[in-house]
């Protein structure tokens, strides 16, 4: 289970008035180094601190791997859009493949590397044509819902 603590979310800068919240969401007994579940983050704080405070937790590399695969997910969720006004364009569904992959220990970081040097150029190039706020809004929901699943998964 992703972890992190009051004495992290400082170590890292956590915005002073949404670490207060959380403090505050949190009550007593909650010390500087007791380990604070990110699903907690996201039940107090929301979907955006979660994702922040994905920096700050522990075991690092464990929230590193969890944190690429949660955006393969979001980025994997959005590709349909791209794939709509680009459908021969396979450098964004390529770039997730090789970041799932290197977060498996399965891709190399200059793969990594290149295939996100690729997406990002591709997606620039669509950026334009890509959303709408009700389009954003509904994803953000859907963001917040499936950080929420991995989050429980991993109780």
């Amino acid at each position: 289970m992703l972890t992190t603590t009051l004495k992290l979310l400082r170590e890292y800068d956590a915005c002073n008035a949404r670490y207060a919240h959380l403090v505050e969401a949190l009550g007593d007994g909650w010390g500087d180094d007791t380990p604070i579940p990110l699903l907690c983050i996201l039940d107090a704080n929301g979907l955006d601190d979660a994702l922040w405070a994905l920096r700050a937790c522990e075991p690092a590399d464990e929230a590193e791997c969890f944190s690429r695969l949660l955006a393969c997910d979001y980025a994997e969720r959005v590709l349909p859009i791209f794939e709509t006004h680009c459908p021969d364009d396979k450098r964004p569904r390529q770039a997730i493949e090789v970041a799932r992959r290197f977060a498996r220990g399965e891709a190399t970081s200059e793969e990594l590397a290149a295939a996100w040097a690729a997406a990002r150029a591709a997606a620039w190039a669509a950026a334009r044509d890509a959303a709408r706020d009700a389009a954003r809004d509904a994803e953000r929901a859907w963001q917040e819902r499936r950080l929420r699943e991995m989050l429980e998964v991993e109780r």
